[in-house]
C-alpha cells in the first residue's frame, strides 16, 4: 500500500476489510491494530485527516463507542493528534520500512568475549542420559518429605521476605550451614561470613566482580570445570591454564614469564575431572604460593560428600587461619540443580562487602525454601540424605563397571572412582575419543570427550562418564553399548 492521504471512503473500505473476520481479539483491537500498522509504515501519510468517529462508525457498521476507544488508544500512544474543533489526524512519526531486513542478513558479530565465551559454552543437553556428568540421582530425592516441608514453610513465611533483603541469605540457613561445615568439611566460619547464592555460577560471578579487574589473571586447573572458565572468561579475565597430575593442580608447572594471579581456582577434594584428590603437602604449597603473589585462592567444593572408600577429605579453607581462600559450594550435587542454591564462605573482611553487592547486583530472594533447607539441614535430614545418596551411587559405580567389564579386561583403564559423581576412561588417542563420541551420538547417547575441559592443546584422550544420574538399567545398556564400541574401535 502506499503512502497515502485517505479520502473517507477509501479508509473506511480498507477497514472493512479488516475488522470483523478475527473471533479471538474485540472489534477495538482489530480497528486499532490496522490504523496503527498503516500509520507506523506511512501508508497513512503524516498529516492525513482522519474521518470522525460518527462517519467511521455509521461506514463500518459499528458502535461510536468502538470506535472512540480504538482512537483513543491511538492518541495515547502519539500516534495521532487531535486539533481543537478541526478532529484526528496522523501524527508526524518517521516510518518503519514495510519489509525491515533480518538483522542476521546485515553486518552482524559478537564481542569478541562473547564469541570466546561461545565458543566455550559447546552444547547443553535437555535429556539427560546414562553418561551425563553432573546429574545428580534425582530418582534418589525424598520429593514427598521435601514438598511437605515446602508447603509448611511457604504457609508460615514471615510476611517480611516479601521485601527486599540485605541478609546474605536467612540467617538460620547460614547458621545450620555453618554447622554442617564445621562438622563435615572442618570449614572455618561464622554464619555472617556465609552468603547465599544462586548456585556456584553466580558464587563465582560475585568474586570477578569484586575481586578482579579486566586483564588481570587467574590459574586454572587444566583439564578443569567449564563452568568456572567460562565465568572468569566472561569478566574479561586472563586465564593462564596450570597442568593438574597425580596431586592436582602444580604450580610449579608454570613458566617463569607467567603472570601473578590474582585468582587460583581450585577444586582440591576431587579434581574435575580427573578425580584427583591434592595431598596436604600440595595444598600447604598452593596456599605459600598464593601469599607470595597476594592472590585469592577459590576452593569449589562441588561434591565432597560423595567420598566411598575414606572420609570426606577436610577443606582447603581449614587449614590456615590466615589464608586468603574463599570456599564455594553449591546444593545442586546433593540436592537437586533447579533448587538454584549455593554458598560462599568468605574471609571476614570481605563478608559484608560480598553480601551488600550480592543484594544490589542479583537481589536475594527464595527465603521461604532457604527456611524449609534450613530446617532439613538442622534436623538431620539432609545428613541422611547424602548418607543415602552415597550407598545408591555406589551401587551405581559398581554396575557401570560390570557393564564395561569386557572392555577393562581387555585394557580399558578407568579412574580410581573412590570418590565423586563421574568416571574418566582414557583412550589411546584423540581420534579414537571423537570416533566414540560421533558413533555415541548415532546411537543416541551422549559422551562428554576429556578433550572439552581443556583451555589450551589437549595433553590427554579419554571419556567423562557420569554414572549418578541414570537408573541401573540405564547405566547396564548405555555400559554394555560403549564397552562393545570400544572393542570394535581398537581391534581395527
Amino acid at each position: 500500500m502506499k503512502q497515502r492521504t485517505p479520502s473517507s471512503e477509501w479508509l473506511i473500505d480498507a477497514l472493512a476489510l479488516q475488522i470483523g473476520t478475527q473471533e479471538t481479539t474485540t472489534l477495538v483491537h482489530q480497528l486499532y491494530s490496522a490504523l496503527r500498522r498503516w500509520i507506523q509504515h506511512g501508508e497513512l501519510a503524516a498529516g492525513s485527516h482522519l474521518p470522525s468517529s460518527r462517519h467511521l462508525a455509521r461506514g463500518l457498521g459499528i458502535s461510536r463507542n468502538t470506535v472512540l476507544a480504538a482512537m483513543d488508544r491511538l492518541l495515547a500512544e502519539g500516534l495521532v493528534v487531535s486539533r481543537r474543533g478541526a478532529g484526528m489526524y496522523v501524527a508526524n512519526l518517521p516510518t518503519l520500512p514495510t519489509h525491515p531486513k533480518p538483522l542476521l542478513e546485515t553486518a552482524f558479530s559478537y564481542s569478541t568475549r562473547g564469541q570466546a565465551l561461545i565458543d566455550r559454552c559447546g552444547t547443553l543437553s535437555q535429556h539427560y542420559q546414562a553418561f551425563a556428568p553432573g546429574v545428580p540421582g534425582l530418582d534418589l530425592f525424598p520429593h514427598a518429605q521435601w514438598q511437605r516441608l515446602l508447603r509448611r514453610h511457604y504457609r508460615q513465611a514471615d510476611t517480611a521476605w516479601l521485601s527486599y533483603q540485605t541478609h546474605g541469605g536467612l540467617p538460620a540457613l547460614k547458621e545450620a550451614l555453618g554447622d554442617y561445615l564445621t562438622l563435615s568439611r572442618a570449614v572455618r566460619c561464622r554464619p555472617e561470613q556465609i552468603v547465599i547464592t544462586q548456585g556456584a555460577q553466580q558464587a563465582f560471578e560475585l568474586v570477578a566482580q569484586l575481586l578482579t579487574d579486566s586483564g588481570d589473571t587467574v590459574w586454572m586447573e587444566e583439564p578443569g570445570y567449564g563452568g568456572a572458565q567460562t565465568c572468569f572468561l566472561a569478566a574479561g579475565l586472563n586465564i593462564v591454564p596450570v597442568p593438574v597430575d597425580e596431586d592436582g593442580l602444580n604450580p610449579l608447572c608454570c613458566p617463569a614469564n607467567t603472570p601473578s594471579p590474582r585468582l587460583i581456582y581450585v577444586t582440591p577434594s576431587h579434581q574435575y575431572p580427573s578425580g584427583v584428590t591434592m595431598p596436604v603437602p600440595r595444598r600447604l604449597a598452593l596456599l605459600e604460593h598464593a601469599a607470595r603473589h597476594g592472590a585469592w585462592v577459590v576452593e569449589d567444593d562441588y561434591d565432597s560428600e560423595f567420598r566411598y572408600n575414606t572420609p570426606p577429605t577436610p577443606s582447603l579453607q581449614g587449614l590456615s587461619e590466615q589464608a586468603s581462600v574463599i570456599y564455594i559450594g553449591t546444593f545442586s550435587k546433593v540436592l537437586y540443580p533447579g533448587l538454584r542454591l549455593g554458598y560462599i564462605v568468605l574471609p571476614e573482611a570481605l563478608a559484608d562487602t560480598f553480601r551488600l553487592a550480592h543484594a544490589r547486583l542479583h537481589r536475594e530472594g527464595n527465603y521461604p525454601i532457604q527456611s524449609a533447607l534450613a530446617e532439613f539441614i538442622a534436623k538431620g535430614d539432609f545428613s541422611r540424605h547424602i548418607a543415602r545418596m552415597r550407598m545408591g551411587y555406589r551401587q551405581r559405580q559398581a554396575c557401570l563397571r560390570r557393564a564395561l567389564a569386557p572392555a577393562i579386561d581387555a585394557g580399558l583403564k578407568l579412574s580410581s572412582g573412590h570418590a565423586g559423581m563421574h568416571l574418566v576412561a582414557e583412550l589411546d588417542t584423540l581420534n579414537q575419543e571423537a570416533r566414540l563420541v560421533e558413533l555415541a551420538q548415532q546411537a543416541h547417547i551422549t559422551l562428554s570427550p576429556l578433550s572439552r575441559y581443556y583451555l589450551g592443546q589437549p595433553q590427554r584422550a579419554g571419556l567423562v562418564l557420569g554414572y549418578v544420574g541414570a537408573t541401573e538399567d540405564e547405566l547396564l545398556r548405555a555400559g554394555r553399548w560403549l564397552s562393545h564400541a570400544w572393542l570394535n574401535l581398537t581391534s581395527l
